[in-house]
Parts: C-alpha cells; sequence; structure tokens
C-alpha cells in the first residue's frame, strides 16, 4: 500500500469530485487521524446539471470502482464504507451494485449503500454526513474536517466515484492522466468521454465533434456553478471542477440563461444561512418581475452571497454571473 501511495503522489491524482485536491493528502490526513474507528465514503450525489458522469462510469466500469474503494479501505485501515447514491442512480444500478457489496463481504469489507433525494447541496461533504447520520442536509462548519472528525465523529475519507476509478488505474497500471468529461448542448447531453485531462475545451469539443456550427459560448465545470468563455477562449481554457462542458448559442437569451441559473440556486439552497436562502430567493424573484434585467440589483445581491455565505453553494453563484458579463456580454464586473 505504501507503494500505492506514493505512485498516486507522483503521479499527481487529484479528486474529480470539483475541488481538485491532492489525493495523497486526503489519505494522509486520515491515516495519520488519531482513532480507532474510520471510515471511507464514495459519494456518487452527482447534483449539478450538466454533470452525469457517474452514470457512465457505474454502468462500464462498476467493479474497478469497487477495487478503488476496497484499496482506500485497505490503506485507511477500515472495514466499512458507506456508497452514497443519487436514488435515481441506485435504482439503475441497484442489482449491480448489490453484487459487488456481497463480493466485498466475502473479502471481510461491509459496503453500506445509502440512498440520497437528488439535491445539489447533498453532494457538499459534511452536508452528506450530516445526511447519513439522519440530520437536517445541510452543510457543517470547518474545521474541524471529515478527515478529523467525519462521519460518527470519526475520522473519514471520501472520494467520488470518477476517483475511485482513478485509484484503481493507478494500481493496476492504467492510469493515463486522462479524466472523464461530461458534455451538453444547452443543458442537453450529448455523451461522456474520456480524453487527457490537460486539454483545451477547444480540443475536446473537436475531438468528441461536438463543436457546433454556429456561434457559441461554454460553460465548464458545471452547469450551474461553472465558469463562462467565449468561443475564442475555448482555445486555451481547460475544464476544472466536476469536469462538465455545456455548450450555448451565442444568441441565447441573457434573461432565460439567468433565470434558469437563480431558479436553481433558489431551489437547492439548504437555508442554513440567510444570504444564500434569501439571496437566491430574491433573485428568482427580481428577474421575474423585471422586463429588463436589473444588473445593479442583481449584482448587489451576487457580491453580498459570494462573501457572506456559508458555504460554497452560495458563494459560487458569482462565478457563472461574472464571467458570463464579462466574457460575453462584455459588462465590467
Amino acid at each position: 500500500m505504501n507503494d500505492l501511495f506514493s505512485t498516486i503522489k507522483e503521479e499527481g491524482l487529484v479528486g474529480r469530485g470539483g475541488a481538485c485536491y491532492p489525493v495523497w493528502k486526503k489519505w494522509e490526513a486520515v491515516r495519520q487521524a488519531p482513532g480507532a474507528k474510520k471510515y471511507v465514503i464514495c459519494n456518487a450525489s452527482e447534483g449539478e446539471p450538466g454533470v452525469f458522469k457517474d452514470a457512465y462510469i457505474l454502468e462500464r466500469f462498476s467493479q474497478k470502482v469497487f477495487e478503488g474503494l476496497r484499496l482506500v479501505m485497505e490503506y485507511v485501515g477500515t472495514g466499512e464504507a458507506f456508497f452514497n447514491f443519487n436514488l435515481s442512480l441506485y435504482e439503475r444500478f441497484a442489482a449491480q451494485m448489490e453484487y459487488l457489496a456481497r463480493q466485498a463481504r466475502k473479502q471481510g469489507n461491509t459496503i453500506i449503500f445509502y440512498k440520497e433525494t437528488p439535491s445539489y447541496i447533498g453532494g457538499e461533504e459534511t452536508a452528506l454526513l450530516n445526511a447519513i447520520e439522519g440530520k437536517r442536509v445541510e452543510p457543517r462548519l470547518k474545521p474541524p474536517y471529515p478527515s478529523q472528525a467525519g462521519l460518527f465523529g470519526c475520522p473519514t475519507l471520501i472520494h467520488n466515484v470518477e476517483t475511485l476509478f482513478d485509484i484503481a488505474s493507478v494500481a493496476d497500471g492504467t492510469f493515463d492522466h486522462n479524466r472523464f468529461y461530461s458534455i451538453s448542448e444547452n443543458g442537453k447531453p450529448l455523451g461522456v468521454y474520456h480524453l487527457p485531462d490537460d486539454w483545451t475545451v477547444r480540443q475536446i469539443l473537436e475531438e468528441t465533434s461536438c463543436v457546433p456550427s454556429y456561434d457559441f459560448f461554454v460553460q465548464v465545470g458545471g452547469s450551474a456553478s461553472g465558469a463562462v468563455y467565449g468561443s475564442d477562449q475555448a482555445e486555451t481554457k481547460r475544464v476544472g471542477g466536476a469536469g462538465s462542458i455545456d455548450i450555448y448559442p451565442l444568441v441565447t437569451d441573457p434573461k432565460e440563461l439567468l433565470q434558469r441559473w437563480f431558479d436553481f440556486y433558489a431551489r437547492e439552497s439548504c437555508g442554513k444561512c440567510t444570504p444564500c436562502k434569501m439571496g437566491s430567493y430574491n433573485l428568482s424573484c427580481l428577474l421575474k418581475g423585471s422586463k429588463e434585467i436589473p444588473w445593479g440589483e442583481i449584482m448587489e445581491i451576487v457580491e453580498t452571497m459570494e462573501q457572506t455565505s456559508f458555504c460554497a453553494l452560495g458563494a459560487s453563484i458569482a462565478t457563472p454571473i461574472k464571467t458570463y458579463r464579462r466574457h460575453i456580454l462584455g459588462l465590467n464586473t
């Protein structure tokens, strides 16, 4: 296992859930944390629009994902793990998942499936901990971090589906610095592709034959919280976050796009903090009641949410709004 840890560190493997945090640092933190009981969690929440790679991976490589989970459990020194499923995903793959869990039990490991009602905040790691513990699904104050005091107060290591796939790939010698990209067109899925993680948006679209015939812009990393770039920027920009690309016609109605984003945030806010709860609600209502886009009021609310929201959900709304204004509409932020 020490050889695997060293290889993961040398390869620069990062988590694919969105934060791109080095995998070896998570492993080291949980391994060194004091405590007789430790947990591992696979997070297959995937509640953001435009991100749908988990289903693709589980359908084709579920055994490899479970092998990655086994390797993590072995390194951490635990025989118990939770596999958090977006309920719609579990319903699709239940028979396959239950079979793999039975196989794990034969190896002395217990994998418990937790089926969550699909939500965006459910993918936030501390909100997930609360959900599994039967508490209100909302983020916790950090620190302490899950690696210090996670599930039931024990050190906990959380990875998403693609990260476990990558860990197993490192172990079997097939890791090639590729990642999975979810590609959509105006919110409609086009496909999932496994391509180099250092390719630009343009390279990915060309390789997958997804370059549109019209003038376009893209949103990358998530179709709610992701940054927005013009087609000229696609030549140099890479895809971070959760690895998604959403293509929009340049003539997309700004008001309709903003309403889509605002409604999503208003619907998905957990209500824990006032800036996010009221800010997202007010943005949704404000736009519906206006003939023109009231940019002054919108940006005042967005700035407040960015600076004062309790967690990244409320703060992240600033990224699409500011980059869309600057890169597509040519407005100063």
